[in-house]
């Protein structure tokens, strides 16, 4: 049976089908009623907060290091200057992934794992506006190949900075010391808004001790980016304030004729102003480039100076402990009249050796039949052991420790350097602390003549020379002079104290005349000949290797590094001092030859520098690049002093009759 169905119902599917447009219109207002009040919410409510927040990302905050402080000679002579390089930086705000972009650079620019290393280290804490330097000073190869592949690195740059430059390298090396990059430790300790922008720090020498001085402060450019990191305009700027300049009191042409006495020898030279405590010279030899260090030295040049045998990196007139010998007996012999055990006339009778009551040990003197009679005058001229004893064994090591620490020994001297040792004056505190066992007596008398555990430094043998010279009044080494900039600081050129001393001022002069005569007549008599002033001196010679009782110093049996040290201190001229030297010669068999050494030191000083002072080729007193005339990377191998046209100042052997103590 055939089935019938209903027609359809066209008025009900006209009424589904409004309903759902309805609801589709429903749902369209709905969701354009919320995008109006989300963006009136974001356009209107909040429109401050996401307006610098859009600038924020166009706008940005760099900063712009301060140019670092030059430092000069006390007579304006260019000795630490600055020159522009190009370096590869990087912005963190345009690099998102440091890690891969670093990877990519590594073949691009020759990249060392130390310079991958350093750049890692600095990331760390470098502010999201920050450009942060991949590889400073680099080679045209470098940017050429960067050049091609630019477009593969947004956010890198190929940018100008400047970094230090010394032009006389070796010369001033210990002195002025040298920046470098900044490492993990100092990143610790420094201000990281201070050093905003800034790689280099200064390491060592005068450069670290007055980094502060030499910074500056930083300033701040507020520029317009693009996506890339490009600056598109400047809309405000701080300009950062330079760094003081320093002028330090070393003298350029003094420095180079005590560097020239030292060629090819290790030791140390100091040469002081007993008038101000201001350092005239101060040479360690030998030496090194330090625009080695600058832009991060590589390990095959750092290892072949730390590997050197003749340790080119100590800076021996500062940190080196040497036993002064007998340089310290005018100091000693002054402590007897001090504790009245002595006065000037005081005799003894030397035989060429001292025992202890009830010991048979021989302490020898240098001479060994002796000197007969010795009063202190003479005990100075001719160096005699003997006396030397006698009053260390009447004075004790107690009284003793408490004289010649008066004139810095087993202190610090307080010199403007950093690393400075304090060398060791001992005593029965000391040793008991230190080795777990009592003073003897002998050991008095080896101190007594600068021998045994009582090490000093050139710079200590230095400043005790120039108390000496000043008759008691005390100076503070310093290399500052004087600094000018928008930093205030005051340097003390004058005597800051007084030695306590019992006897009269006719015992200071008394001292002087016995180291007149020690130049005169005694153990420094070789360098007499010729002087047109005065020379107050007293020679040493320290043991490096200790001979057994009853044998005596064989050199010929010796190796060259086993050789006596030869040491002198002096000042000039003798009745109105204006320079005191000390001179230490590492194995230079002794105290007549180290003063030899000395008398080219005060023949400049006193004579030749008023007439032909010394200056460098092509000298400039302003700062900027090339005012030493040495451009960077010419520097000759053997420093500035041999470019310099100075003088001849060789040193003649000494003859066989004057070899003394």
């Amino acid at each position: 049976m055939k089935q019938h169905f209903p027609l359809k119902n066209m008025q009900q599917e006209k009424r589904i089908y409004r309903g759902r447009i309805f609801f589709a219109i429903f749902l369209v207002m709905t969701f354009l009623l919320l995008l109006i009040c989300r963006y009136a919410y974001l356009q209107i409510v909040h429109y401050d907060d996401f307006t610098t927040a859009s600038d924020k990302n166009r706008i940005r905050l760099q900063p712009l290091p301060p140019a670092r402080g030059y430092i000069y000679d006390r007579n304006g002579i260019l000795l630490a200057d600055n020159y522009p390089v190009f370096s590869a930086t990087l912005s963190r705000a345009d690099v998102t992934d440091i890690d891969g972009t670093l990877s990519r650079l590594i073949p691009v620019l020759s990249l060392t794992q130390e310079d991958v290393d350093r750049f890692k280290s600095r990331v760390k804490t470098a502010r999201k506006t920050e450009r942060i330097a991949i590889k400073l000073n680099l080679t045209e190869n470098d940017i050429a190949k960067f050049s091609e592949v630019k477009y593969a690195f947004p956010g890198v740059k190929i940018e100008t900075q400047m970094t230090r430059y010394y032009p006389h390298g070796e010369l001033f090396a210990h002195v002025i010391g040298y920046v470098g990059r900044i490492n993990d430790r100092e990143l610790k300790k420094i201000d990281k808004d201070l050093y905003a922008g800034t790689n280099l720090i200064g390491k060592i020498g005068a450069e670290k001790s007055y980094e502060d001085l030499l910074h500056g402060t930083p300033g701040y450019e507020s520029v317009e980016a693009d996506a890339h990191g490009n600056v598109l305009r400047n809309l405000g700027r701080q300009d950062p304030v330079r760094g003081n300049d320093l002028y330090l009191s070393i003298d350029y042409g003094l420095q180079t004729i005590a560097a020239k006495q030292l060629a090819d020898r290790r030791g140390a030279i100091v040469a002081i102003d007993p008038r101000t405590g201001e350092i005239l010279a101060l040479v360690s030899s030998p030496s090194f480039n330090p625009n080695l260090f600058v832009t991060g030295i590589s390990t095959k040049d750092y290892s072949a100076l730390r590997d050197n045998l003749d340790q080119p990196l100590y800076n021996r007139a500062v940190q080196g402990s040497y036993p002064p010998g007998s340089t310290i007996k005018p100091m000693f012999g002054l402590g007897g009249i001090h504790y009245g055990l002595v006065d000037w006339n005081t005799a003894i009778s030397d035989p060429g050796y001292f025992s202890l009551p009830g010991d048979s040990h021989k302490f020898r003197d240098w001479k060994k039949s002796g000197h007969g009679s010795v009063n202190l005058h003479k005990a100075q001229v001719v160096s005699c052991d003997t006396y030397f004893y006698i009053l260390s064994y009447r004075m004790g090591i107690e009284k003793m420790n408490e004289w010649m620490r008066q004139f810095g020994f087993g202190e610090k001297t307080g010199v403007d350097l950093p690393s400075e040792s304090s060398g060791l004056y001992p005593s029965p505190q000391w040793k008991m602390r230190t080795r777990k066992s009592k003073w003897l007596k002998g050991e008095t008398i080896s101190v007594s003549i600068g021998q045994g555990a009582f090490t000093a430094t050139p710079l200590q043998l230095a400043m005790a020379t120039a108390i000496t010279a000043n008759k008691g009044s005390h100076v503070t080494p310093h290399v500052l002079r004087d600094t000018k900039g928008a930093k205030q600081f005051t340097v003390h050129n004058a005597p800051d104290g007084k030695i306590q001393f019992n006897g009269t001022a006719q015992d200071w002069m008394n001292m002087h005349d016995a180291m007149v005569d020690v130049i005169q007549s005694g153990t420094g008599r070789g360098i007499k000949g010729g002087l047109q002033y005065s020379i107050a001196g007293k020679t040493g010679t320290a043991q490096v290797k200790s001979i057994a009782q009853g044998k005596r110093y064989n050199e010929a049996a010796l190796s060259s590094r086993q050789w006596d040290h030869g040491l002198f201190v002096g000042f000039a001229p003798a009745d109105n001092p204006e320079i005191a030297i000390a001179v230490v010669w590492e194995n230079g068999k002794h105290g007549g030859s180290a003063a030899q050494l000395a008398r080219p030191i005060f023949d400049y000083w006193l004579v030749t520098r008023k007439k032909n002072p010394i200056r460098p080729a092509n000298h400039q007193v302003s700062g900027g690049l090339m005012t030493a005339g040495i451009k960077p990377g010419e520097l000759p191998s053997g420093g500035a002093a041999s470019t310099v046209q100075a003088q001849s100042t060789t040193t003649a052997p000494l003859p066989a009759d004057e070899v003394t103590e």
